[in-house]
């Protein structure tokens, strides 16, 4: 899949669990499928959203060859591939590129803190070459509040000149906008996401490829629409609408947050299942949450597309 083509609302889908803490794959290539149909234009599996790294690397694997299997088409999946180990990270994008997949969505290794960005840059170099596949495509994850570790422009700079077809794109997580606008302005030629829809609008004012949100769970049709219809009119007003239901959703722990909306919509207690170290909310908390929702207008149903 060329680059220029993994655009608009890509989706980092929950991963459901079964009793045992095994993922519940059915439920989760259901759910990939929905994600589809409502519009979302690619999936962003095993990202933060879906608990990746509470995942084992065997985990993910027999969940990519599910969904491939199913008949998700690869071409549309953009894996979550970082981890801390660098074999591991290795092994991960390239079964990921060998399946055909869009690309990897790959965080720097997280554990050690204050490292330089000649360090970085060796680490993904490493995967990049141990991959060994000129269908490889890198999508860069800068999110340091959860990793620690930052992604710099410069850092940014070396790898793109360095690997110019490889490293195509970035998911900025950082919750800052202004470094989302120096990313897109420093390199036009990134497939820029900002990590939440709540600077869609603005991003794609500024040249951004769309989104890759954890509320796309939920709201996937709302938030496609206002991809499709951002350069009208009533792009502003689209803009408020999903921008609220993303401010109730994350004044709580999004995971647990997003799988009790999950819950409520498919009436399946078994979605509010989350593993440890994570937990569900309470039922009181879940009610709330609901219940701010509700005031908004808001249901899966109609994934919150209206005005």
């Amino acid at each position: 899949m060329n680059s220029d083509e993994l655009r608009g609302l890509l989706v980092p889908a929950l991963t459901p669990f079964l009793p045992d803490l095994r993922p519940a794959t059915d439920a989760m290539v259901k759910h990939c499928r929905w994600l589809l149909q409502q519009g979302a234009n690619g999936l962003a599996v095993f990202g933060t959203t879906s608990e990746a790294n509470s995942l084992g690397c065997d985990e993910r694997i027999e969940l990519l060859e599910a969904l491939i299997e199913s008949g998700i088409p690869a071409d549309r999946i953009m894996p979550g591939t970082g981890t801390c180990a660098l074999t591991d990270s290795a092994r991960l994008t390239r079964h990921a590129t060998e399946r055909g997949c869009a690309g990897a969505l790959l965080l720097p290794p997280f554990y050690y803190k204050g490292v330089s960005d000649e360090g970085l840059f060796s680490f993904y170099s490493e995967v990049i070459e141990r991959t060994g596949d000129a269908r490889l495509r890198i999508y860069l994850y800068h999110i340091p509040a959860m990793s620690g570790v930052a992604l710099t422009v410069n850092l940014v700079d070396r790898l793109v000149k360095t690997y110019p077809t490889t490293v195509v794109g970035l998911k900025d997580s950082g919750g800052d906008f202004q470094n989302t606008t120096t990313l897109l302005k420093e390199f036009p030629g990134l497939s820029i996401f900002p990590g939440s829809e709540s600077f869609l609008l603005e991003g794609l004012r500024h040249g951004g490829a769309g989104c890759i949100t954890a509320t796309g769970n939920v709201n996937p049709a709302g938030i496609r629409s206002l991809i499709e219809h951002w350069q009208e009119p009533c792009a502003d007003e689209m803009q408020v609408r999903i921008a609220r239901i993303r401010e109730v959703i994350q004044t709580y722990p999004m995971i647990p947050a997003l799988k009790t909306i999950m819950a409520d919509h498919h009436r399946e207690p078994d979605w509010l299942r989350v593993r440890p170290p994570l937990m569900e909310l309470d039922e009181s908390v879940r009610d709330k949450l609901l219940g701010e929702l509700g005031e908004l207008g808001f249901s899966m149903a109609g994934s919150g597309a209206a005005a």
